[in-house]
């Protein structure tokens, strides 16, 4: 859909103020109430045909879950939907009975089931919550939410706080949400279901209001079932301040483009200077816009900038650390002509008809036995390799490590991720603290390649 056409159909969205906040009240019991189910709405404007989407408590994205650091969160979650689902609580260090994976960590929720999710959460920050049962089917329909979990105490004013959930859909020729290639296996062996529209927050180019002379955090969380998007903070006056819900000692100015790729978050902070319109842009190919910053005049008093404190993560004993290889192979015009599953060597014919495409260390999908087991506090650096023609964004679960080096070269700031992003032919070398028991994945977050064989787990006992 060009530009011009875009245009045309979201006129009359842009003339509103949008991004309201759709926080899910708690019950009287101090719970609060999910549901997943079926509904509709509009991606691509005004003119736009209405999709059927899946949607948690009829919202898109679903309504945001806030809680305070060393808050007990409980949730109802009640599936409405005609296919069994769960829920996965992305990026927050608890407890693997709650880490909502089904088949791993809990049975599926069946159809007309309920589930309580119940768990502390250790750690300040933006992260997010998303089905977990077939995600390539169910999570681009709009099963996904924002999860922020406070500091001890606000840092922000109302309204300079803003959670924008940024996603990636694949719309038909009216406009509607197209189903027909869910599952495609084109898709699967090469980028992931990649769209060709974006919204923030459900909606297509939302004016985002913001006050001048004022400190904002923005919190942006790519829920997009494949695509990358690239990032220029710079380009409308924003410093970064965290990645996937770990905030650094200091803000710090990017230099160019960032990568936020499916299921990584970053904060940033801006104190726009001037009223009027400042677009917000993916730099991916040629700039496009996508929303628009409205700065206007603010009747109160601007508060001083206070950066977050930093969460207490336990850091990686490299000294006596255990290294174990995670090479990704496999896809579309990546050269590997067979793997294993289950003991079993499969050819290429094989792999096709089984619909599996990628692999880890040559073994595709889960196996009975972890891909590594770990005693718990015990360091492990994983050195990975991308060996394929496509990206990949590597998450794992119940825990967060320190990137420490690309292509054999150790990285200035190490950063906190729960989530990294490996190019074709790059090695990526991560560690963290195996302290969390249980049992807990490693996979793609493009979910195409997550369910075509790019899935493993690990043991901490």
């Amino acid at each position: 859909m060009d530009r011009r056409s875009f245009l045309k159909a979201s006129a009359a969205t842009c003339a509103a103020t949008l991004l309201p906040r759709l926080s899910l009240a708690r019950a009287d019991d101090g719970s609060f109430e999910l549901e997943a189910s079926k509904g509709k709405a509009r991606l691509y404007g005004e003119d736009g045909a209405t999709s059927d989407l899946w949607l948690y408590n009829g919202q898109l994205p679903g309504p945001e879950i806030r809680a305070r650091r060393g808050e007990r969160v409980r949730v109802r979650f009640t599936n409405n939907l005609d296919e069994p689902t769960s829920v996965h609580w992305h990026g927050i260090r608890i407890d693997n009975a709650m880490d909502g994976v089904a088949g791993l960590t809990q049975p599926a929720v069946q159809p007309g089931e309920s589930f309580e999710y119940d768990f502390v959460a250790p750690d300040a920050g933006t992260f997010w919550y998303h089905a977990h049962n077939m995600s390539w089917n169910q999570v681009p329909r709009g099963l996904s939410g924002p999860l922020i979990i406070e500091d001890d105490k606000p840092l922000f004013a109302e309204g300079t706080d803003v959670t924008m959930v940024l996603n990636d859909w694949r719309l038909d020729e009216n406009g509607a949400l197209e189903t027909a290639s869910f599952g495609a296996r084109m898709d699967f062996s090469h980028a992931g279901r990649l769209g060709n529209w974006l919204t923030i927050n459900g909606q297509s180019m939302p004016d985002i209001p913001l006050k001048k002379g004022h400190w904002h955090r923005l919190r942006l969380i790519n829920t997009s079932a494949s695509r990358i998007l690239d990032l220029a903070p710079a380009r409308f006056g924003a410093q970064l301040i965290a990645l996937d819900g770990q905030t650094f000692s200091a803000p710090r100015e990017i230099d160019g483009t960032l990568q936020l790729s499916p299921a990584q978050r970053m904060d940033l902070i801006l104190r726009p200077q001037q009223t009027g319109t400042v677009p917000f842009e993916t730099m991916t190919g040629k700039p496009f816009t996508f929303a628009n910053f409205q700065v206007v005049d603010a009747e109160v008093p601007s508060l001083p900038l206070v950066v977050p404190p930093a969460n207490a993560l336990p850091e990686p004993d490299l000294a006596s650390a255990r290294t174990l290889p995670l090479v990704m192979e496999g896809g579309a015009m990546g050269g590997m002509r067979s793997l294993m599953k289950d003991g079993k060597e499969m050819d290429m014919r094989q792999m096709m008809e089984a619909g599996l495409f990628w692999a880890f260390n040559g073994v595709a999908g889960m196996e009975e036995k972890p891909l590594f087991s770990a005693k718990r506090g015990e360091t492990i650096v994983l050195d990975s390799r991308n060996d394929t023609a496509f990206a990949h964004a590597m998450h794992i679960h119940g825990h967060h490590f320190r990137v420490l080096e690309r292509n054999n070269k150790k990285l200035e700031h190490p950063d906190w991720r729960d989530t990294f992003t490996a190019v074709p032919r790059e090695t990526v070398k991560i560690a963290f603290v195996a302290d969390n028991p249980g049992k807990w994945l490693i996979h793609c977050h493009m979910l195409g390649h997550a369910a075509s064989g790019m899935t493993t787990w690990f043991e901490v006992s």
